[in-house]
């Protein structure tokens, strides 16, 4: 088992939208939190399978929100 690091963003027509943080170019969508959580877990598993090496990204240092 890891754990992945995911970016959720809700897009302009209402759709939820993860990214894998770790994982380059992995991404999923999905209409409700519960969903999108399962499709990202079937995205990972996907993305890992496809890969003979997968690229997986160590450098995630964190979010922050400023005000301007």
């Amino acid at each position: 088992m890891r754990k992945y690091t995911i970016i959720i963003e809700k897009d302009e027509e209402g759709w939820l939208v993860s990214e894998v943080v770790e994982l380059p170019g992995c991404h999923t969508q999905a209409k409700t939190m519960d969903q999108l959580l399962e499709r990202t877990k079937e995205a990972i598993k996907a993305y890992i399978k496809s890969e003979e090496e997968p690229e997986i990204c160590e450098q995630f240092v964190g979010v922050q929100q400023i005000e301007v």
